[in-house]
């Protein structure tokens, strides 16, 4: 079992940054890949980004690439999501899973942590 805890939301204004954390306890996270998903208010979950176990592959969904940057401690058994230039539209719930293989399919993850809260007014 991986116990997934997300930190760092809050209420931001447009245009400033945030940076999320996930901590894993139970498990390392080194033999996972570790994603971010989000849902906005009335939407389905959808994928945000993905690390693989060393961080060397990394994929990021269109709306978020060259504004987000995931990253990953596995001395820390932590990942970072740090968000860039934010925007009203990223205004969501921000959830941090683990999945065996690497996947951006949400499906596919068998640990997910509770997640944070991110408003982001304009």
């Amino acid at each position: 079992q991986v116990q997934l805890v997300e930190s760092g939301g809050g209420l931001v204004q447009a245009g400033e940054s945030l940076r999320l954390s996930c901590v894993a306890s139970g498990r390392t996270i080194s033999t996972y890949a570790m994603g971010w998903f989000r849902q906005a208010p009335g939407k389905e979950r959808e994928f945000v980004a993905v690390i693989s176990l060393a961080g060397t592959r990394l994929d990021y969904a269109d709306p978020v690439k060259g504004r987000f940057t995931l990253s990953r401690d596995n001395a820390k058994n932590t990942v970072y999501l740090q968000m860039n230039s934010l925007k009203p539209e990223d205004t969501a719930i921000y959830y941090c899973a683990a999945a065996r293989p690497y996947a951006l399919d949400s499906r596919l993850y068998s640990y997910w942590g509770q997640g944070t809260q991110v408003p982001v007014s304009s």
